[in-house]
């Protein structure tokens, strides 16, 4: 693993850092929006305080701190990998290039000893995995991973009521950010409730260090989009309905379905979704950098 000079350096002073994956720059926006936006998440970390640390393995080697060729060459790549966990050995071994999920991410940020990671929403239980068995393996990384995530949640194109049950049988704490309710990645409420919540990164950072005293495993920190900057409820209900049925039309299924919905929901949104996308990873960077920096204050 090798760490840039400023997370290194940060990490040693105890000074806060953020997590950022990779794989939402090589993979989640289009080109070439995708290198204006990892400058945007990373400014978003140091605007609340803290160092960011993009993730991403280069030539076989995780790197933790890109420098600004090597944030373009992930941009700029149409053909690379995306490693989660069980691929990162394989990339390691073999010398190949790939960007980090959530799991692989959260992974090699426990590695290097950083405590928080921004993301936009988790993956999570898929609305056919009774037949398909398909589960993000982002839930278990979590469950082994002893790191905080902000996210808004998960995307709402999946089960999200089975995918907090999933996360409770793995006791993953989930928290939501000044709200009781879990929020729907592109609109603020899933409307599925939520045991508990905070009111400020302070409260948040206390229950991270307090579960990291207790025993492996992540705190979720679900993070909502204002009810002004969310997609239009109705236009996304409808739109999700639609692109659900044109996936089934067209015979996709498992790991594909995702990728097909998605582009059918940028494309039917007229771009909103991806505008929304941006905003919400935005806010996630912030109030995670605020989360970093009030966990390197607590005593010890």
């Amino acid at each position: 693993m090798q760490l840039s000079s400023e997370v290194a350096e940060a990490l040693a002073s105890g000074a806060p850092v953020v997590a950022l994956e990779s794989t939402l720059l090589a993979h989640g926006l289009p080109r070439p929006d995708n290198r204006a936006a990892a400058d945007e998440v990373e400014a978003a970390v140091r605007a609340g305080g803290a160092v960011p640390a993009t993730i991403a393995v280069l030539d076989g080697v995780p790197h933790v701190g890109l420098t600004a060729e090597q944030v373009d060459r992930v941009c700029a790549d149409p053909d690379l990998a995306k490693l989660g966990v069980r691929d990162l050995p394989v990339a390691a071994a073999l010398g190949l290039s790939g960007a980090t999920t959530v799991s692989s991410t959260a992974l090699l940020a426990e590695r290097a000893g950083i405590g928080l990671f921004a993301t936009g929403g988790l993956g999570g239980v898929h609305r056919q995995s009774i037949d398909t068995f398909d589960e993000s393996a982002d839930l278990t990384a979590l469950s082994r991973t002893s790191i905080a995530v902000v996210c808004a949640g998960v995307k709402s194109i999946l089960d999200v009521p089975a995918t907090l049950e999933r996360l409770e049988s793995l006791s993953v704490t989930v928290l939501g950010y000044r709200t009781r309710t879990f929020p729907g990645f592109y609109v603020a409420d899933s409307g599925s409730p939520l045991d508990w919540s905070v009111d400020g990164p302070e409260q948040a950072a206390a229950v991270l260090a307090a579960r990291r005293a207790l025993a492996p495993g992540a705190v979720v920190v679900a993070n909502p989009l204002p009810v002004d900057e969310q997609l239009d409820p109705v236009l996304h209900d409808r739109v999700i309905a639609e692109a659900l049925a044109a996936a089934d039309a067209a015979g996709v299924r498992g790991k594909n379905v995702t990728p097909f919905v998605l582009d059918h929901l940028h494309r039917a949104s007229g771009g909103a979704t991806l505008d929304v996308n941006v905003r919400l990873v935005l806010r996630n960077a912030e109030l995670a950098g605020r989360i970093a920096a009030a966990l390197a204050a607590l005593p010890g």
